[in-house]
């Protein structure tokens, strides 16, 4: 066989407003094997067949047609919708205040159940930046009750930044994906699957790869595999990407081989590489890499010992050639500044190091390859690479998607765009820690740093530190202020429900969050209900945390969150939606005079901590 011709596809949904970075990678690093590769993000292609004029008209007759009536209002004004949303489509791509004008006249768009609850109280900016904002806020609003409209009266699966995560959440059984692949595919899947099909008569593929990063890019893949095996039974399929390398490395249940041919595990490069040198016939099938097959109705797991290493220091830099960056849409639902970083504007990918420097979190999958495997590169190859992707795609944003972006790496990466006047917004990753003094947070800001995300997690001490965080709350304290002092944004991961977190815990990490918040600084934040996982230490050993692992069975495919039973802990769920109503005010700038117990709908203890907590660690 010739070698194989191969088209990488990143399905639905993923961001919206920037390029997931996978098949850059690939791409960047075939080319130097002259291997015919093209890469198509179904996520944007399909998001922007769905939002036009067209087939919106489609989507109101379909749920005539199976007689679905949610939403009435947006039914009536159904004529509105369908005539505006190219409008808003293309606004949202491109930003022209001519259009944001317009989009702001009254009676242009329909007031829909989000655009009547806009919220008054929003500050905008003065000047075309304002204008252009509002209206970029306004809509998206707008495109979000179409959203609300299809989910419920479509496609139940339907999300803008995922699609049937539900089902791939926590599948330890491959049954129900397997029945719903027996029913007859959604309207949504019908147009998904026509790109599709453009595509590969577009590119003639010989594999088709798709990356799988979040449980919200399952079903889609599958669907599509499924369209190619019964429409185009000669390629072979292939899975990889971060749902692959976390969820099923137990693999034991054939049927998924009934839509693919292999996946593969932890870095792509070595195991791509040689699922070509397959399929062209250089090499037997037992000499893959990290790959899964299906041999004898068996699922084998092949792995040629020592595996091709290519070291992170030695890859090439990504190339995003070839994508539709004029489809992306900036997305502006939450107006703090923060917070819009993940869904507004263009944004290079990068990974500044391979895995994490610290790798000591309990909570944190330690024992896998995208974490354990620390590997580093220089400040000049790396701003090398920088320059080459602004090339590419005209980009300067960057969005550094590091596990923890090493201060020293910060350092002299931040150094050698000043002395090379490579003029970049750039936004990383970080650990909070005491490396970050103000003067490298100067510097960081000097050389186009605007904001750093970070794990507070529990903001206890007593927890940072069976958690192995290696940080304590004073520590976070002056560290975020450093950055807030030079203009950096700071946004905080909080984490409740950890194991044997009392009451009292999660109720003056509360209060210590809303501190920052009010001395500025953090100004985004976000709480993410604790889950076991099965490759994180609490997962490996969970007697020593004080927890009993309760679930689930695994029944052959997936296996990664865990559920457990923690008798010295509280009653975490039920604190879900008082941490929420809190941070959204604080998020705002509002609510930090009331007491917290205003927060929640039933009796909560008083905080221990003083009212000055935060001041103290500053001064």
């Amino acid at each position: 066989m010739l070698q194989p011709t191969i088209l990488f596809i990143t399905p639905p949904f993923t961001q919206l407003n920037t390029a997931y970075p996978a098949s850059a990678y690939l791409k960047g690093f075939l080319e130097g094997y002259e291997i015919s590769f093209s890469h198509c993000d179904l996520s944007i292609e399909l998001f922007a067949s769905i939002f036009t004029s067209n087939f919106l008209r489609s989507i109101f007759k379909e749920a005539k047609d199976l007689d679905n009536y949610y939403y009435p209002k947006v039914s009536e004004m159904k004529e509105l919708y369908i005539s505006r949303v190219d409008v808003v489509i293309g606004f949202l791509q491109k930003q022209d205040i001519e259009t944001a004008n317009k989009i702001l006249e009254t009676n242009f768009l329909p007031l829909g159940h989000r655009l009547l609850n806009v919220s008054t109280e929003i500050k905008w900016e003065a000047g075309e930046v304002g204008v252009i904002d509002k209206a970029k806020h306004f809509g998206t609003l707008f495109i979000e009750e179409i959203g609300d409209f299809i989910q419920a009266n479509v496609d139940e699966f339907f999300a803008f930044t995922k699609y049937a995560e539900q089902i791939a959440t926590s599948a330890s059984s491959f049954h129900q994906l397997d029945e719903l692949l027996s029913y007859q595919p959604t309207l949504i899947e019908d147009e998904m699957m026509n790109i599709l099909e453009e595509k590969i008569q577009k590119h003639t593929p010989d594999l088709v790869c798709f990356t799988i990063p979040f449980p919200g890019n399952l079903f889609s893949a599958l669907r599509c595999s499924q369209f190619i095996k019964q429409f185009f039974p000669d390629i072979h399929i292939a899975f990889g990407g971060g749902y692959c390398n976390t969820e099923l490395r137990s693999l034991k249940d054939p049927r998924i081989f009934e839509f693919i041919d292999f996946i593969s595990l932890d870095d792509g490069e070595g195991p791509l590489l040689k699922i070509v040198n397959y399929l062209e016939g250089a090499i037997d099938i037992n000499e893959l890499e990290r790959t899964f097959v299906l041999e004898n109705s068996q699922v084998v797991y092949k792995n040629k010992i020592p595996n091709t290493i290519f070291h992170h220091r030695n890859l090439p830099a990504p190339n995003y050639s070839g994508l539709p960056f004029d489809k992306y849409v900036s997305f502006l639902d939450v107006v703090n500044p923060m917070h819009r970083m993940w869904t507004d504007a263009r944004w290079n990918k990068l990974t500044i190091s391979h895995g994490c420097y610290w790798k000591q979190c309990s909570f944190c999958d330690v024992s896998l390859d995208y974490i354990g495997n620390y590997q580093n590169t220089t400040a000049e190859d790396l701003v090398d690479k920088i320059e080459k992707i602004i090339k590419d795609t005209g980009i300067t944003g960057f969005h550094f998607v590091d596990e923890a972006a090493p201060p020293k790496m910060l350092r002299a990466l931040s150094n050698k765009l000043i002395e090379r006047n490579v003029n970049i917004t750039w936004w990383t990753n970080i650990r909070f820690e005491k490396t970050f003094n103000f003067e490298l947070c100067q510097l960081m800001e000097k050389s186009g740093c605007i904001a750093v995300t970070g794990g507070l997690e529990v903001a206890s001490d007593r927890l940072l530190t069976k958690m192995k965080k290696g940080v304590d709350i004073a520590q976070v304290a002056r560290v975020t202020h450093n950055f807030s002092e030079n203009n950096i944004m700071v946004h905080a991961y909080l984490m409740y429900g950890f194991p044997t977190q009392t009451e009292q815990e999660t109720i003056d990490s509360l209060e210590v969050v809303k501190q920052l918040f009010e001395r500025n600084c953090i100004q985004s934040a976000f709480w993410h209900l604790f889950t076991t996982t099965v490759h994180s230490p609490i997962g490996k050993n969970p007697q020593e945390f004080g927890i009993e692992i309760t679930g689930p069975v695994f029944e052959g495919f997936a296996q990664n969150d865990l559920y457990h039973k923690d008798s010295q802990g509280a009653d975490h769920p039920k604190f879900t939606k008082g941490l929420n109503l809190a941070l959204n005010n604080y998020l705002n700038g509002v609510g930090f005079k009331g007491e917290l117990q205003n927060w929640f709908d039933f009796p909560v203890l008083p905080t221990s901590h003083p009212k000055g907590l935060i001041e103290s660690f500053l001064s």
